[in-house]
């Protein structure tokens, strides 16, 4: 088995020293086990006075008076699993105000929604955030696609030495999430609700999302069934994609699109073991769908992420801005993806720069003026996704 501190994320490394070169506080955000502890421990010895790991009973004891643990200490200062002391980040802003300055702080947390909150209010204007997911195509080369996709990013369950020990990971993980961490976050919700509800947006997943239908399945209220939406997306679980909405006289759809981030996870919820039992499942097609817009949104620069479509069945997977440009990208599991209706009106009503059409193959081709069909091995080879406009 490979060992995860062999892994190499560099693009990752860089990002947080550059962050922290900027910025006297720094968020690094990411699910569970996805390697912040290890990309941390990088910058910093665990064994150092300055490494606070909040699931260590004597970190957490070290912080009973946390302005005399904290006030002294210079240079970096890690803090790990933030979201289980929310009532440090108070006493982090008073630090960080200090006029000297001695210490930076790099904090990491495993919720999004309430960690985010946290520091947006607490620390208005002193922040920088750098989010992160499991292993990606662009960390782990083009010839990783198929295993990556079967397995998920998740360290621990991408390197396990079978599939046996990566389905038994995937399968742990899945259950201390809800078992335990939620309630630790202070999450109210019966733990075997929660997981049947994780498995039916797993069944909608590259779905507009419906909350009636949900909600009827487990006899709670609509909103209820929203809330439960939120909590797996504020955990890092589930990406809420949210529908760009353009000034036309076209109805367009305004539910948001909902994937289980994580393929590795998605197939543990399908019941999916093999990549023959994936390739012959229904869901083959939204998996390597969800799989191919989680690897855009990781290393594609982009300002903001939405998709569209109509109530007259036009649609676009994915649509980045980046600057004042616009780009459109498909994710076709086909061997050769053609020009659809669906590009041509994108093209025409949303004014793109250009479309991609992403798919499984090698060979790099134009399918019209501004529009490409990329093979999604580009991504592992380190080659821009956009090549005819640069900004």
């Amino acid at each position: 088995m490979v060992c995860c501190d062999m892994v190499q994320r560099t693009a990752l490394l860089d990002a947080l020293n550059c962050a922290l070169a900027r910025n006297r506080t720094v968020v690094l955000t990411g699910p569970r086990q996805c390697g912040k502890t290890t990309l941390a421990r990088e910058l910093l010895d665990p064994d150092s006075v300055n490494y606070f790991d909040l699931e260590d009973p004597a970190s957490l004891a070290r912080l009973d008076e946390p302005m005399i643990a904290l006030g002294p200490l210079k240079g970096l200062v890690v803090i790990d699993e933030i979201q289980r002391r929310s009532d440090l980040f108070p006493v982090l802003r008073v630090l960080i105000d200090r006029r000297d300055a001695p210490a930076r702080f790099l904090i990491l947390g495993s919720a999004s929604g309430a960690l985010l909150r946290q520091t947006s209010e607490s620390l208005a204007g002193r922040v920088e955030t750098v989010a992160m997911g499991g292993l990606s195509l662009s960390e782990m080369g083009a010839d990783t696609e198929q295993s990556l996709w079967l397995r998920g990013g998740f360290p621990l369950s991408y390197l396990a030495d079978n599939e046996i020990d990566s389905i038994a990971w995937r399968k742990n993980f899945i259950q201390t999430l809800i078992e335990r961490d939620f309630p630790q976050w202070g999450v109210r919700v019966p733990a075997i609700a929660l997981m049947r509800f994780w498995t039916m947006v797993a069944h909608y997943h590259g779905q507009v999302w419906n909350s009636a239908e949900p909600a009827r399945a487990l006899g709670v209220s609509e909103s209820t069934s929203r809330r439960y939406l939120d909590l797996l997306s504020d955990a890092l679980m589930i990406r809420q994609l949210q529908p760009f909405h353009a000034n036309l006289r076209k109805r367009q759809v305004k539910s948001p699109k909902v994937y289980v981030r994580d393929s590795g996870l998605l197939h543990q919820l399908l019941g999916i073991d093999t990549m023959k039992t994936l390739l012959n499942h229904p869901k083959v097609g939204a998996s390597w769908e969800g799989f191919v817009v989680e690897q855009i949104l990781r290393t594609e620069p982009h300002d903001e992420a939405f998709f569209w479509a109509t109530h007259q069945g036009a649609e676009i997977d994915l649509i980045l801005r980046r600057g004042s440009l616009w780009f459109g990208i498909e994710c076709k599991r086909a061997d050769a993806p053609r020009m659809t209706p669906s590009i041509r009106i994108a093209l025409k009503d949303l004014e793109l720069n250009q479309v991609v059409v992403i798919y499984p193959g090698t060979r790099r081709y134009p399918l019209a003026d501004a529009v490409e069909a990329v093979p999604l091995e580009i991504l592992g080879q380190g080659l821009p996704l956009f090549e005819a406009i640069k900004d």
